[in-house]
């Protein structure tokens, strides 16, 4: 859908900026603004595409922030995910302001925080679902929500043209693992009052029907548990404390040990466990190394690799080169979690590697281990109907779950003018009379890599993309300054291209093309550098592409002597 700005903008006027969360998975980031003021809805990252060779983690754009710095206000947190908190070790050194989320989300914070030596210099502030916070000309409340983690709200945001509702990652679960059911009678209140935009999760606007109750996991756990006469691994998104409480409650149930494994699994359960979102029994955890003295049919081990993650522990299980565990026949390894779209491969190339090791694999596609965190668009529909906004900002999905998503609400009476399936970066205006696009900012992912925070771009990327592809040719040559003539050289050095021991023949002629073409330019008295290596591009870049099909990165070095 494509918007037009027409006649001015209206300074009466509420701004919803989307940095990250709208056409994509994760590093979820709304900027609101009235005025000079500005609060922040979730901070989050995104893992890397398949693309993106190198990255570790991709966080928000926050260029338009910096540029409003001294409007920004406080930034609330809806729950713990790492696609909504994850981004904050990366902002708050630019942009450090107050932070507002529940115990459990606040607990996973201080652990990342403190990693990165910032726990002492950031306000943190607990929030419950009765509390309200003023902001400048915002009022800010909070409703509960059923999600894959405990401790999820959402945000209703009164302002003064007109009551926004930000849902952030919901499902209708009306038997929680926890017993708390998501806040219905919030929801029809502000729906009474009057909603005029509503930003709401789309992950499962594809799915037809209902999302299935977390309580359901844990009836086919208890199954899998009882049937297992070995030991049995379980796999499972570490911040998934739900999950991680009804693993815990079938191996007490089939009188079996747990030994936690992984330093994320590790961190969660401490911070969950003394936090009380999770109950466990005395005796029930053991230490990792203390897994040999137990009887298999006594073990459990709770890891995390459920996305295949090659340095994971259960890839270094299935790849044979964990430190301290090994998978032995007879092993039940259960995966409860459903791939992330794009990890498909890495996920089915672990579950095969366990199976090589005669491990029994249980994993999402042939049982019942996993239920989505997200709303299906029964439940969406439900929402829209408890909400009744005059304006629908579909987020948290890929484009084309936007799309659904915009086509349930139009069904549901909503406008089509008035759904907004936009971009990152689009700036979109709301006054009591109108809602329209004015304008668009940066929002391109901001690239970590290793200590590095933006140094890496798509120019990096793309050089990356060829090395990893066709691999490189390096061509070293050795030029006399005073009589412009090459005393040694050219000399070929190629990796990732050729095997150069099969291919003499090949870099033979690679050497007498380059001699000719250094000659012509040497008796032209050439002494440009940049023409030379340019010359040395074109030249190599012809001649291997007709001899190979391929198109190495040619890396010309050239050496000054006097």
């Amino acid at each position: 859908m494509r918007y037009r700005v027409k006649g001015r903008i209206d300074r009466d006027r509420l701004l919803v900026v989307p940095l990250g969360g709208v056409g994509e998975i994760g590093k979820n980031m709304f900027v609101v603004q009235y005025g000079e003021d500005i609060v922040i809805l979730d901070a989050g990252l995104m893992f890397p595409e398949e693309e993106m060779l190198g990255v570790d983690l991709v966080i928000p754009d926050i260029s338009y922030l910096l540029e409003h710095k001294e409007k920004i206000r406080a930034i609330f947190l809806t729950h713990g995910h790492e696609d909504h908190i994850g981004g904050l070790p990366y902002i708050l050194p630019q942009i450090n302001v107050p932070i507002y989320g529940t115990k459990l989300t606040l607990g996973l914070l201080k652990i990342k925080l403190e990693e990165h030596g910032l726990l002492t210099g950031t306000s943190l502030h607990e929030i419950n679902s009765r509390d309200t916070i003023h902001k400048g000309p915002f009022k800010i409340s909070f409703f509960n929500t059923n999600h894959s983690i405990p401790d999820s709200v959402g945000l209703i945001i009164r302002t003064p043209v007109g009551n926004l509702v930000y849902t952030s990652d919901f499902k209708f679960d009306h038997t929680p693992v926890q017993g708390r059911i998501t806040d219905f009678q919030a929801l029809a209140e502000i729906g009474r009052e009057g909603v005029l935009v509503a930003i709401s999760d789309s992950t499962n606007a594809e799915r037809p029907g209902y999302t299935r109750s977390e309580m359901e996991v844990g009836e086919t756990l208890n199954h899998i548990f009882k049937a297992a006469t070995d030991r049995i691994i379980i796999v499972t998104f570490a911040s998934n404390v739900h999950r991680i409480q009804q693993i815990i409650n079938a191996a007490v149930l089939s009188g079996r040990r747990v030994a936690v494994d992984g330093r994320s699994m590790v961190n969660v359960v401490e911070i969950a466990h003394e936090l009380g979102y999770l109950h466990i029994p005395p005796e029930t955890i053991v230490e990792l190394d203390d897994v040999k003295y137990y009887a298999k049919e006594k073990m459990v081990i709770l890891t995390t690799g459920s996305q295949g993650e090659p340095l994971s522990a259960l890839a270094r299980l299935a790849n044979a080169n964990h430190r301290k565990l090994e998978i032995y026949p007879g092993d039940t390894v259960v995966i409860a979690a459903t791939p992330v779209p794009g990890n498909e491969k890495l996920v089915a190339r672990t579950i095969n590697n366990l199976f090589r090791r005669g491990a029994k694999v249980i994993y999402e596609t042939i049982s019942g281990v996993h239920v989505s965190g997200h709303a299906s668009q029964e439940e969406l529909k439900m929402m829209l109907s408890l909400l009744r906004p005059r304006y629908l900002i579909p987020a948290h999905g890929e484009y084309r779950h936007l799309i659904h998503h915009a086509d349930l609400a139009a069904k549901m009476g909503i406008k089509k003018e008035n759904i907004f399936v936009v971009e990152n970066g689009t700036v979109m205006e709301f006054s009591r009379e109108h809602g329209r696009v004015v304008s668009n900012v940066s929002a391109n992912g901001v690239y970590v890599d290793g200590l590095g925070v933006g140094d890496v771009g798509s120019v990096v990327l793309r050089d990356r993309q060829i090395l990893s592809k066709d691999g490189i040719f390096i061509v070293v040559i050795a030029i006399d300054n005073n009589e412009r003539r090459i005393v040694s050289g050219p000399d070929i050095v190629s990796r990732g291209f050729v095997y150069v021991k099969e291919s003499e023949l090949l870099m033979d002629e690679a050497r007498e093309n380059l001699i000719r073409v250094l000659d012509g330019m040497m008796s032209k008295k050439v002494s440009d550098w940049a023409t030379i290596k340019n010359g040395i591009k074109e030249a190599m870049n012809k001649f291997l592409w007709e001899k190979t099909g391929r198109k190495p990165m040619i890396l010309p070095i050239i050496m000054e002597i006097d």
